[in-house]
């Protein structure tokens, strides 16, 4: 049994059994849907748990079947709030194990750290692959000015699009034959781009430095396309969100939100701020680090809606804000084109 960092988290056994476990809220499916999405091939099936209302599509097998079909890891896609791993789910996880599957988590909970587990891991002969570990002896922050480009997505709340924008705008720049990486920061996008840095399990005083780390000198016509975290007006996980703020220095940065939600994931109580308040926030704490900071637009995640009403909602906002406005995941009919131009002004 070993612990797995994000420094090889290229080497994860693959493919993947993508276990959902009894989750209700397809928000903190976002591994899941992400890993399906961006990495299909990756992707034998899924395995839900009584109770789960959330799928993916994937073909429904468990442990059994999904490693007669070539599984060899199970990768939990569920993000629970504080990542804690429920102990309902044990005698699953350890099911998985005895069938032949490695586990891999990118929880805040460890894998190696639950007894039930490691013993498991040790007497089938599986590994567990804990993927939100952050690299040993990251810096303090400097400010200074790194050459090359970047761009930041930015959420008014969590779960939102941040990532799919990343990768769609990545993808989009290598489309025009420019030098672009996306350069992940969650445990989803460290799963599908094979590196990166977990923010929300670094050290507070460190989150600004290792956003540098993660975004280095690069060549003037290099971009560097950060994943956003969190939200600055999320009122648990704002302190993740303007670390990689000020470390990362962006020169662009896209808004991403999602139509028709009103109250923030999992926080009732607190309403979703608007898209131009999230815009002068960026803007005032971005400019501490980068005083040339701009907004290129909007990432509308429009997936409450039929595809027939998707492009009149990205074009009715776009004519309130003044800026471009699309849904990368339905390019065709909400420009996203215009999006990727503004980024690149």
């Amino acid at each position: 049994m070993t612990r797995t960092s994000h420094d090889d988290a290229g080497a994860l056994p693959r493919p993947y059994l993508l276990f959902l476990g009894d989750v209700t809220v397809p928000g903190y499916a976002k591994t899941a849907f992400g890993l399906r999405d961006w990495a299909p091939e990756a992707c034998i099936g899924e395995w839900r748990l009584p109770g789960c209302t959330v799928g993916t599509g994937l073909p429904q097998c468990d442990p059994a079947q999904a490693v007669a079909a070539g599984a060899r890891a199970l990768v939990i896609g569920v993000a629970t709030p504080a990542g804690r791993i429920p102990e309902a789910w044990l005698p699953s996880l350890v099911a998985a194990l005895a069938a032949g599957l490695d586990l891999v988590s990118g929880m805040h909970t460890r894998l190696s750290d639950i007894p039930a587990l490691r013993e498991a891991a040790e007497r089938f002969g599986r590994r567990l692959h804990d993927i939100r570990v952050p690299p040993r002896g990251l810096p303090v922050a400097t400010g200074r000015k790194r050459s090359g480009r970047r761009l930041l997505t930015v959420g008014t709340d969590c779960a939102l699009g941040k990532k799919y924008a990343a990768l769609a705008l990545a993808a989009a720049f290598r489309e025009r034959g420019l030098d672009a990486h996306l350069r992940a920061t969650g445990q989803t996008g460290i799963l599908i781009a094979g590196q990166g840095i977990p923010m929300d399990a670094v050290v507070a005083d460190f989150a600004a430095g290792a956003a540098e780390l993660l975004s280095p000198d690069a060549a003037d016509g290099h971009w560097d396309v950060i994943e956003g975290q969190g939200s600055l007006f999320h009122p648990a996980y704002a302190g993740v969100t303007l670390g990689l703020l000020h470390g990362s220095q962006p020169d662009v940065f896209v808004v991403c939100h999602a139509h028709g939600r009103t109250h923030m994931l999992g926080y009732e109580d607190y309403p979703m701020p608007s898209i131009e308040a999230v815009v002068e926030a960026t803007l005032l704490l971005g400019r501490r680090t980068n005083p040339a900071i701009r907004c290129a637009g909007v990432s509308l995640n429009t997936g409450v809606l039929p595809a027939s009403a998707a492009g009149e909602a990205c074009e009715s906002l776009a004519r309130t804000l003044g800026l471009p406005v699309a849904d990368p995941m339905r390019r065709d009919v909400t420009g996203f084109d215009r999006l990727v131009d503004a980024c690149l002004d």
